[in-house]
């Protein structure tokens, strides 16, 4: 047997100068020689913990292997027995901090773990390229409802109508994919990927409407008298700002804006789609995680010449994916650690020029476990930027939950559903992802999909 490598295969990227000034993919992805290699480095253990590390629970063993032996339909047929969206989980997902995570080979120290995530992307790419099979299932266990199409909805949606129902998505928005669509930059994840990933679910039978606004253009009410079920996956889409002196100067954006002007709305390719982002040379951005990291390498794309982020804890505490911050440090993304805006400064024409800030110092953990971040006393400073961007996290759209009063909110303002079950305090209404348990990842919001899917054919069929 040929002797591991200790590294993961090389996967090829845009090289920093050229991608900057773009919005193509960076991560180009393995070519079949290079996965095969790869997947060479799995040691398939028997009860593998990164089965049990994955929201979704693939047979990630079964699929690498299937690689090795350069079968793909088979790789993907395993793959496909689980997830949905395949070919956004490769790209997306914290592996890292899941399957990876826990690779036996891994806790080798002199060893990289198996890039599950980079073979995952490889055999959803082939499954992409191939055509699209129309299924003829019959529909005969009941209509359910899924208002939201971001992963949790698809998710739900497609393992519905695997299972024989009837299934309608209502999405808000003119395009389907939620954060997908809206919120993941196109250098990270190609709109073209979530539209093909997208449409295989549509083949499966699933009816997707969009520019459905859940609670305005239909009621709850006519939900519940068409459906044997319904649920709901609207995400957390509502941004939250700190509410410091300023925030109503021109050139103050949420995250939330100005990522879905960008993806969305094209703004990225002004003037072919007339729908600009405003052109600034100093931007900086609030926050730490994978959306700010997005926000912020956006801009350095859209011409900015400076671009700073600003992070309230230091480097230690960064919870942006390490790959993502890695590459805005080859894109030039400057840092500024251990800060915290106070005051957005403007001129007399009501725009944005500077932002101070204040030195923070890290005290005693808080309820998440980090250090809480103390101020020090006389310590602001100023940075010059035409632009921020707040990527502090995201709050509960209430358009549906302030129409629906009988749906119990918890104190957080997001559905109370059960964890084990996705139930909630309305019989046959069931909710999971980012609006249950607030902003977190995709492939989290796929498993609150999947388990939605299977407590809601079980409500149904005892119903009936």
């Amino acid at each position: 047997m040929a002797k591991r490598s200790y590294t993961k295969t090389y996967m090829p990227e845009q090289a920093p100068e050229t991608r900057m000034h773009n919005f193509e993919e960076v991560a180009l992805g393995y070519d079949l020689e290079s996965g095969k290699l790869e997947a060479s480095r799995c040691l398939q253990c028997k009860n593998a913990p990164c089965i049990d590390a994955c929201p979704v629970m693939i047979d990630i063993p079964g699929f690498i292997k299937a690689i090795e032996d350069g079968d793909m339909p088979k790789a993907y047929e395993i793959i496909a027995r689980y997830s949905n969206l395949p070919a956004i989980c490769g790209r997306v997902c914290p592996q890292e901090k899941q399957c990876e995570m826990v690779c036996r080979l891994g806790r080798n120290k002199r060893f990289e773990p198996v890039a599950i995530g980079k073979l995952e992307r490889l055999v959803a790419d082939w499954a992409l390229e191939q055509p699209i099979e129309e299924k003829s299932t019959a529909f005969d266990k009941g209509k359910v409802a899924v208002i939201g199409s971001g992963p949790s909805g698809l998710t739900a949606a497609g393992d519905l109508a695997k299972l024989g129902y009837d299934v309608t998505v209502y999405e808000a928005l003119h395009a389907p994919g939620g954060v997908l669509t809206y919120g993941i930059p196109e250098f990270r994840l190609p709109k073209k990927v979530v539209r093909k990933e997208i449409a295989i679910i549509e083949a499966l039978g699933v009816k997707i409407e969009t520019n459905v606004v859940v609670g305005k253009t239909i009621t709850m009410d006519e939900i519940q008298q068409n459906f044997d079920a319904c649920y709901i996956a609207v995400g957390a889409g509502a941004p939250n700002f700190m509410g410091i002196p300023g925030t109503g100067l021109n050139g103050v954006y949420s995250s939330s804006e100005y990522l879905t002007r960008i993806n969305l709305m094209h703004g990225y390719e002004f003037p072919k789609y007339d729908t600009p982002v405003h052109q600034s040379k100093n931007v900086v951005v609030i926050g730490g995680g994978n959306v700010a990291m997005d926000a912020a390498r956006s801009a350095r794309r859209m011409g900015a010449d400076k671009v700073t982020i600003v992070y309230r804890r230091s480097e230690e505490e960064l919870p942006a994916r390490e790959e993502e911050y890695h590459h805005s440090l080859e894109e030039k993304i400057d840092y500024s650690w251990l800060s915290n805006p106070t005051e957005y400064l403007g001129n007399d024409k009501g725009e944005l020029v500077g932002v101070k800030c204040i030195k923070m110092a890290l005290g005693e953990p808080d309820d998440s476990g980090r250090r809480r971040p103390v101020p020090i006393p006389d310590s602001e400073f100023i940075i010059e930027a035409d632009m921020v961007i707040e990527a502090i996290g995201q709050g509960a759209n209430k358009v549906l939950l302030d129409t629906f009063p009988e749906l119990a909110i918890n104190k957080w303002g997001y559905i109370d559903a059960d964890e084990e079950s996705c139930a909630t305090s309305v019989p046959g209404i069931f909710a999971g992802g980012d609006i249950v348990t607030g902003a977190a990842t995709v492939i989290l919001a796929m498993g609150a999909g999947k388990l939605a899917a299977k407590e809601i054919d079980m409500y149904v069929t005892n119903k009936k």
